[in-house]
C-alpha cells in the first residue's frame, strides 16, 4: 500500500500534509511513502530528512498520483492534477465540500474515494483527527499575537514612577476552540478579556480562562448537536446588537472568530459599532475569508475606518506553518489508521464507522 503527497499551491499554502516523523508512524503500519520533491523544503525540511525516515522521493508528480493508493493533502487539488487520480484511489484532506461540491461530485462519480476531514463528528474518538480544532487552536492564538503587533500600546498594565499605563481590553467575538485559545493568550499577555457567544455552554469556559462573558439578556442556547453555533434569530442579533454596541466603545482590540460551518460568515460588528470605538483600536477577522464578521473586512488587507484598523488574512496559518503542519499531519495519520484493516493489512470503507459515514463525499 502506498501514500503520496504533492506540494500545495505555494502561492496560497505553506502547509504540508506529512512530516518527517509521521513518516516512520505510516512505514510502521505498512505503508509506502512517496512525496514529491523538496516537497518541505519551504519550512526547513530537506529530503533526505524524509528519505532517512524511509520516504521514497520523486520529481513526477503526475506517477505520485497516479500510484498511491492513498493521497493526502491539505486541500483540494486542482482540476488538472485531480485529473490523475483513478478509480478506487483515496483522496484525504480539507476539501471544503462547500465551496467545492461540482468538482468533488464530479471525482465522486469516477469512484475515487474522498474523505473531507472538515465533516469529521464531533465524538470522543474523533478528537485526535480533529483538523479543525488543532488548526483553529494555532489561528487563536496567532490572530492575538497579530493583533497586539499591531496595536500601538503597551497591553498589561505597568505601573511606572512616570504613571500607570492601563492593561488593554479585548473583547473576543466567538468562543469556539480560536476564541478560547484568543482568550487564554491574550489573558497570559496581561489584557482584560471579554468574550461573547451564542452558546451559553461557552460562559463557563470564558469564566473558567479568566475572562468575562458578555451575556444577551433572556438568550437561547444557539447550539447544534454537533457543538457548532447555528444561525441566531433576528431577535437575538438586535439584542447582541445592542450589548456590543456599548461594550465596544471601551474596547481596544477585537478578534473576531465567529463562522457557521458552510455558510457566509455572520455579520456581528456592522458599521455604526466600527464608528463609535475608539480611534486607535485595533479589529482582526478570523473569518474574513468566509465573508467576515464586520462591514469593512477585506481580505489580506488592512483597512481603516474613523480611526479603528481592521485586518483580516486569507490563511493565517501560514504565519505558523512548521506548527500547523506538525499538527495536521498526525490528525491525518491518525484518520488513516483508523481507516486500515489492521489484521488483514488493508484498507477498509466501513460506512458503518461514524467517522468514516460522516466524512466520506458521496
Amino acid at each position: 500500500m502506498r501514500i503520496g503527497s504533492i506540494l500545495e499551491n505555494q502561492k496560497i499554502e505553506k502547509r504540508i500534509a506529512v512530516t518527517p516523523d509521521i513518516v516512520k508512524k505510516y512505514i510502521s503500519l505498512g505503508f509506502e511513502i512517496i512525496l514529491s520533491e523538496n516537497y518541505g523544503f519551504h519550512l526547513g525540511i530537506k529530503d533526505d530528512q524524509y528519505k532517512d525516515q524511509g520516504a521514497k522521493i520523486s520529481k513526477d508528480e503526475s506517477e505520485i498520483l497516479n500510484s498511491s493508493d492513498i493521497i493526502v493533502q491539505i486541500g483540494m487539488l486542482s482540476e488538472n492534477k485531480s485529473s490523475n487520480i483513478k478509480e478506487n484511489q483515496i483522496l484525504i484532506g480539507a476539501l471544503n465540500p462547500y465551496n467545492n461540491k461540482e468538482k468533488l461530485q464530479s471525482l465522486a462519480k469516477k469512484k475515487i474515494n474522498l474523505f473531507s476531514l472538515e465533516l469529521l463528528p464531533r465524538i470522543t474518538r474523533a478528537q485526535s483527527m480533529d483538523i479543525l480544532s488543532s488548526q483553529a487552536n494555532l489561528a487563536g492564538y496567532k490572530a492575538v499575537i497579530e493583533s497586539f503587533a499591531n496595536f500601538e500600546k503597551a497591553i498589561p498594565m505597568m505601573m511606572t514612577a512616570a504613571g500607570t499605563v492601563p492593561a488593554a481590553k479585548v473583547l473576543v467575538v466567538g468562543a469556539g476552540v480560536a476564541g478560547l485559545q484568543a482568550i487564554a493568550t491574550a489573558k497570559r499577555m496581561g489584557a482584560i478579556v471579554f468574550a461573547t457567544d451564542v452558546r451559553m455552554a461557552s460562559k463557563e469556559q470564558v469564566e473558567s480562562l479568566g475572562g468575562k462573558f458578555l451575556t444577551v439578556e433572556g438568550s437561547e442556547n444557539l447550539e447544534t448537536e454537533g457543538g457548532y453555533a447555528k444561525e441566531a434569530s433576528d431577535d437575538f442579533k438586535k439584542k447582541q446588537e445592542e450589548l456590543l454596541s456599548e461594550n465596544l466603545k471601551k474596547i481596544d482590540i477585537v478578534i473576531c472568530t465567529a463562522l457557521i460551518p458552510g455558510k457566509k460568515a455572520p455579520l456581528i460588528i456592522k458599521e455604526n459599532m466600527v464608528n463609535n470605538m475608539q480611534a486607535g483600536s485595533f479589529i482582526y477577522d478570523l473569518a474574513a475569508i468566509q465573508g467576515g464578521n464586520t462591514s469593512f473586512t477585506e481580505v489580506d488587507k488592512i483597512i481603516e475606518k474613523n480611526g479603528v484598523r481592521i485586518m483580516g488574512e486569507s490563511n493565517i496559518l501560514n504565519k505558523l506553518p512548521v506548527s500547523a503542519s506538525s499538527l495536521y499531519a498526525k490528525n491525518v495519520f491518525n484518520f488513516v489508521d483508523n481507516l486500515l484493516d489492521k489484521e488483514n493489512k488493508k484498507i477498509n470503507i466501513n460506512l458503518e464507522d461514524e467517522i468514516i459515514e460522516k466524512t466520506i463525499i458521496k
